[in-house]
């Protein structure tokens, strides 16, 4: 503790231990990762049932009919990995993947009209889509066959579009697509949060399906993967990867109200160490989760996300019954201004019993009755064997890195993807180090196989 480190990371969730791994295993910094909990994860961990219990109901026991607590693995914050997209780069760059195994995850769908329909991703689809009339399939047929056919580097595939002027909503006019072929385009396939990318340079959207459709033709139909035994397994995989290289871990304290009695800071304001237990450890960068600074001018709240999760003896009827799926809500196809997103897994996966699944709620809170917020996506579920509703805090950093040499992330957002947790990783790593993570490599299924 009294050593002298490159960096110290504070808490154990999926970016704080992301960043160790890059850090340690790439940067080749000596890093010590404290955590209070006894468990990897954080807010990103992966319970199992009498730890959910205890979380959410205090000293109730589970009942004998939800089966033994050891085989499950329950998310907190559920989210699920593009096959092909940056963040298995990362785990593949770190070589994370040595002590993983993925699952695919079966289905992706998107709400509309009362119904769940399959997300398109290829011009077959299109066709066959209950997402559009007749002329509309044609017309999103051709548009995904030009995005799937599109190159930066050959002008013969950009059918006249320059897609560094032309905003994502000219292009969507150009093959005519409606308003509604529009959001599920935009918040399914692209994964945006809110419509704000319509009126910026369309080269992004059109990278961002092309991926979808990327990872869909290389695993099945659905762009997604999961790791089995639950999302807890990444945040310990890349935690082992940065002891390997040398990384020191404290966790599991007995004090954990001042297991960190406070950061120290020079002259200059900078981070110089982290006191714990009435001692300190000197460091030169100080990496953290939002509730190592609670009540400092450093983090600002974000608002709330609202979850519910739920076990099941059931998968989703209107999925076709596919033992894990997306679900994706528009916020204008259910009258809100946040999308409520859906993700299903199962034994399948490793995370429960034979026969039961875990299906996670989850959305932006909007009004003073969170949980009724949730009722339309809720009423998909069918019949719950048990729920668990929780509302949590979210905080965003606004303190100047370069000025303090605090890295802070911010929290869970409530999408059911890695997304926009991939983007701060990356951008992150690149202030702490002035360097991007090398993201050169392949993402194809046999490099995944251990």
């Amino acid at each position: 503790m009294d050593d002298e480190y490159d960096c110290i990371v504070l808490g154990t969730g999926l970016k704080e231990s992301i960043l160790s791994g890059l850090m340690s295993s790439v940067a080749k910094k000596k890093v010590l990762h404290m955590d209070r909990n006894a468990y990897y994860g954080g807010e990103s961990a992966s319970l199992n049932l009498e730890q959910l219990y205890k979380k959410f109901r205090g000293e109730e026991k589970p009942p004998a009919s939800l089966g033994q607590s050891r085989q499950y693995c329950v998310d907190l914050c559920p989210k699920f990995l593009m096959a092909c997209g940056d963040l298995v780069k990362v785990l593949l760059q770190t070589q994370v993947t040595l002590y993983l195994e993925f699952q695919s995850v079966a289905g992706s769908f998107v709400y509309r009209d009362k119904k769940l329909h399959q997300v398109p991703s290829t011009a077959q689809q299109a066709l066959s889509s209950g997402l559009m009339g007749m002329f509309q399939k044609r017309r999103f047929k051709n548009f995904i066959a030009w995005v799937n056919n599109y190159d930066a580097n050959d002008a013969k595939t950009h059918s006249g579009l320059d897609l560094a002027k032309k905003t994502s909503n000219e292009v969507y006019d150009y093959w005519k697509l409606e308003e509604s072929t529009k959001v599920f385009t935009g918040h399914a396939v692209a994964l945006y949060l809110d419509d704000s990318y319509l009126q910026r340079p369309a080269i992004e959207m059109v990278e961002k399906c092309k991926l979808y459709a990327y990872s869909v033709s290389r695993y099945g139909n659905s762009p997604y993967i999961y790791p089995k035994w639950g999302l807890g397994m990444l945040p310990e995989g890349f935690s082992r990867r940065c002891a390997v290289f040398g990384g020191i871990y404290m966790l599991n304290v007995e004090d954990k109200d001042n297991f960190v009695e406070g950061i120290v800071y020079d002259d200059d304001g900078k981070v110089c160490g982290v006191k714990s237990e009435g001692k300190v450890a000197k460091c030169k960068q100080v990496i953290a989760d939002p509730s190592y600074f609670l009540n400092t001018d450093k983090i600002k709240s974000d608002g709330q996300v609202a979850r519910c999760i739920c076990i099941l003896s059931h998968p989703i009827e209107e999925t076709k019954n596919v033992d894990g799926c997306q679900v994706i809500f528009p916020a204008s196809s259910v009258g809100r201004k946040n999308d409520i997103y859906v993700s299903m897994v199962s034994y399948v996966h490793n995370v429960a019993p034979d026969g039961k699944y875990i299906a996670v709620v989850s959305t932006n809170v909007e009004t003073k009755e969170p949980e009724r917020e949730l009722d339309v996506a809720m009423k998909f579920l069918g019949k719950v064997d048990e729920k668990f509703f929780w509302v949590t805090n979210c905080y965003r950093p606004v303190n100047d890195p370069a000025k303090d040499n605090c890295f802070i992330t911010s929290s869970y957002d409530a999408t059911s993807h890695f997304t926009t947790c991939t983007s701060e990783v990356l951008k992150m790593y690149k202030l702490l180090t002035g360097t991007d993570v090398d993201l050169s490599g392949s993402a194809e299924p046999e490099d995944l196989q251990p």
